[in-house]
């Protein structure tokens, strides 16, 4: 009888101690929490706690009444009840869906590309890389973004959707979350400053396991355009910039709080409408603008245009400012993909540091002389 209520003594003292460990474990997970460093972003925020992670994407497009929970952990993982969010992604992804352009970058420079099964419009990616899986047959084609084709996208049966909207929800990825597939809004468009997009790469990380490595490449790409911006301010002059075309009789153009503008600043040039601020461009009459920026040292990004015998047969008007008289106007347009997708719409908003550059050698050429530019050439 003593030997047996000593055996019943050890297993309840085991037991107990079990009961301990499993409570504590528990405890932590909601205790242990750390945030991920954002530096420039404010669409968005990563927490790390035990045993999963959790994204807030609070932008996901302008003026959102909403923010969005989304939790990352991996597969068996045990969630606390109290735990509130709006979709739960099983991690590290295996295999991807995503929307836009510029979500490409950030896979390639996680060496995740391989992961990508779906793209809407798949003639708008530009990368190499990612073009030679696509005619490996490995990307399938979901339609457009307008029009994605719903069928073919669940029968792809993606781990996640990465998605964005321009305003309010999307009645295709109702459709994905509702078969359950998860769809992650991302707003990296939404940022304003150049930094603030590349640093979603961080986002990305997250969803593969590889924050470090996220940290690692925005921790580059950062400090080559803060060198980049502190070489600008070694210029002895600032020239006037203008920005932007007509199209219908309306010429749109940057607000100064956007970030083009920002670019344009940290090339230490003086972008004419820099005063202003707003969502979206700038909706102005060609009469204003001419009166405005007709003597403009440097014109960028004046829409699709290649070539200034373009430009003159949209509108004559164009030949009044001196940036086309003196054929100081560059343009993003012509560097295109095989298939005609345009570089800069991909590229730039991951790497910033490769825009900025391009400006400087545009206004102080002296700054750079052995620098050949990525996105913006001249016009031909």
């Amino acid at each position: 009888m003593k030997k047996i209520g000593f055996l019943f003594a050890l297993i309840l003292l085991f037991n107990c101690k079990e009961q301990s460990k499993n409570t504590s474990s528990k405890t932590s997970t909601h205790v242990k929490a750390e945030t991920v460093e954002i530096s420039y972003a404010e669409g968005f925020s990563i927490t790390n706690f035990e045993d999963f992670k959790i994204v807030k994407v609070n932008s996901p497009w302008p003026k959102a009444e909403k923010e969005f929970t989304y939790v990352l952990a991996e597969k068996n993982v045990t969630l606390p009840d109290t735990l509130q969010f709006d979709q739960k992604v099983t991690i590290p992804i295996n295999k991807i869906v995503v929307t836009s352009t510029t979500h490409i970058p950030s896979l390639e420079s996680l060496g995740q590309e391989n992961t990508l099964i779906g793209f809407p419009h798949l003639d708008y990616i530009s990368s190499e890389k990612t073009r030679n899986l696509i005619q490996e047959g490995k990307v399938e084609e979901i339609g457009e973004n307008e029009h994605i084709n719903t069928e073919v996208l669940l029968n792809l049966n993606p781990d996640v959707v990465i998605g964005f909207a321009v305003e309010g929800g999307n009645k295709t990825f109702e459709t994905v979350n509702k078969s359950g597939i998860p769809v992650v809004y991302n707003g990296d468009w939404t940022e304003t400053d150049p930094l603030g997009k590349a640093e979603w790469i961080k986002f990305f990380g997250a969803f593969y396991n590889q924050e470090q490595k996220a940290e690692e490449i925005f921790n580059e790409i950062e400090e080559e355009y803060l060198s980049a911006k502190k070489l600008a301010q070694q210029a002895k002059n600032q020239p006037s910039v203008l920005a932007g075309s007509m199209y219908k009789d309306v010429w749109y153009l940057p607000y100064g709080n956007s970030w083009q503008a920002q670019f344009i600043k940290d090339a230490k040039a003086n972008y004419l409408y820099a005063e202003t601020t707003g969502n979206g461009s700038i909706a102005a009459a060609f009469e204003s603008v001419l009166d405005k920026a007709q003597n403009a040292d440097f014109w960028i990004a004046p829409g699709s245009f290649t070539s200034y015998e373009q430009m003159q047969n949209a509108s004559e008007h164009y030949q009044e400012f001196n940036a086309f008289q003196q054929q100081k106007i560059y343009s993003f347009a012509g560097v295109k993909g095989e298939t005609g997708g345009v570089l800069y719409y991909e590229l730039a908003p991951q790497r910033p540091d490769l825009v900025l550059k391009d400006l400087i050698k545009i206004f102080h050429p002296e700054l750079l002389n052995d620098y050949e530019n990525t996105f913006f050439k001249a016009l031909e």
